[in-house]
């Protein structure tokens, strides 16, 4: 093979793994959520049928709601808070962990064991396991990309950490730290 060929498949080969290393790091790890909502004073889209946006997509401001929102006009409500009637079980009197899961998610079965393992050695924590393809509404409200997804919340429901994909027991643990503490 000549040294041009090799030269492009060791690049090749060392950006592929790169690749792999940062996209494998972050599986499971929680971090800090962040409300992605619209800019305040934004028009949101409520229609989803063909030729019409999609819920979560903004449409442009017009100059009297940039102006608006300049002034300071409230913002519509985020997905950050979730109540009992949104996750279908009582809220956990210091946190709760939501786990959205499917049907066929191998990693979902060893996420739900974790986070039962957890809720019963922390008082005051409910572990809630929700079915991501029966409540899409939330999915996309809270957008949730994949399963196994857990979000960590407070005692008043506000979603404070999550992680996409099986978190460590350790990691569970020390969100749980910053949530209650």
């Amino acid at each position: 093979m000549d040294p041009v060929g090799l030269a492009v498949l060791a690049v090749t080969l060392l950006a592929a793994t790169a690749s792999g290393l940062v996209w494998r790091r972050g599986r499971g790890r929680f971090r800090a959520h962040t409300v992605r909502g619209p800019r305040p004073g934004a028009a949101v889209a409520t229609g989803t049928a063909a030729g019409t946006p999609h819920p979560h997509e903004e449409e442009p401001m017009t100059a009297h709601e940039e102006t608006r929102a300049d002034e300071g006009a409230a913002a519509p409500p985020s997905g950050d808070v979730l109540t009992a009637h949104d996750i279908g079980a009582e809220l956990g009197e210091r946190a709760t962990l939501v786990q959205f899961s499917t049907v066929f998610c191998q990693p979902c079965r060893a996420t739900r064991r974790i986070l039962d393992e957890v809720a019963g050695m922390v008082g005051g924590v409910a572990h809630v396991e929700v079915d991501a393809e029966a409540r899409l509404d939330l999915v996309r409200r809270l957008d949730i990309l994949r399963t196994p997804t857990v979000l960590v919340l407070d005692a008043s429901g506000r979603v404070t950490r999550r992680a996409s994909g099986q978190p460590r027991k350790a990691d569970v643990i020390a969100a749980l730290g910053e949530t209650v503490a």
